[in-house]
């Protein structure tokens, strides 16, 4: 949803409101009142970001982009993924094999759901930490690398010893 503060009737900031009462669909405003106090309101009324008018298409673009990624998974149809027995559900963080059930990190959560979305194919580790930190913020590659050893030690004590393979120099796959 793209708003504008001033419009017609009712601001923008009352339909964020009203929306916000019933969806959490993601909001950017843009708009001309773009002093910090207006800025400050519409972060505060539920809107997810504010590109000042006039703007870039190009920012536009990225910037509704990267909320569209932020807010919805476009990638393996939804809440389960499964695959050689394994139930990943993506809805409350866990992993079931074999009558256990594993919970995990949101960290973990989405380093397995895009690997079983692209099994069979390696994941480039700059694939997944654009999926895990969507930001322009620099993040150390060690980071990540703790991050798939703590989920190998939990699929391990699952019972899945190296079900995540490493593709020295490439990144990381889980085989069909």
């Amino acid at each position: 949803m793209i708003l504008d503060i001033l419009l017609p009737y009712y601001n923008g900031y009352h339909w964020c409101g009203e929306i916000r009462k019933r969806s959490k669909v993601p909001i950017l405003f843009l708009s001309s009142a773009a002093d910090n106090m207006n800025l400050v309101m519409a972060i505060n009324m539920g809107g997810d970001d504010f590109i000042p008018k006039p703007f870039d298409l190009d920012v536009l673009t990225a910037k509704v982009q990267a909320l569209l990624r932020r807010a919805y998974s476009f990638g393996g149809g939804g809440g389960l993924l499964e695959h050689k027995g394994v139930l990943l559900n993506v809805g409350d963080a866990t992993l079931a094999y074999r009558e256990q059930t594993t919970e995990l990190t949101k960290n973990e959560l989405k380093i397995l759901q895009l690997l079983l979305e692209q099994k069979g194919r390696t994941v480039s580790r700059e694939e997944l930490m654009k999926r895990l930190w969507d930001s322009d913020s620099f993040i150390d590659d060690n980071t990540l690398t703790v991050n798939i050893t703590r989920l190998r030690r939990k699929l391990s004590e699952a019972g899945l010893p190296g079900w995540i393979k490493t593709k020295k120099g490439v990144g990381y796959l889980v085989e069909e």
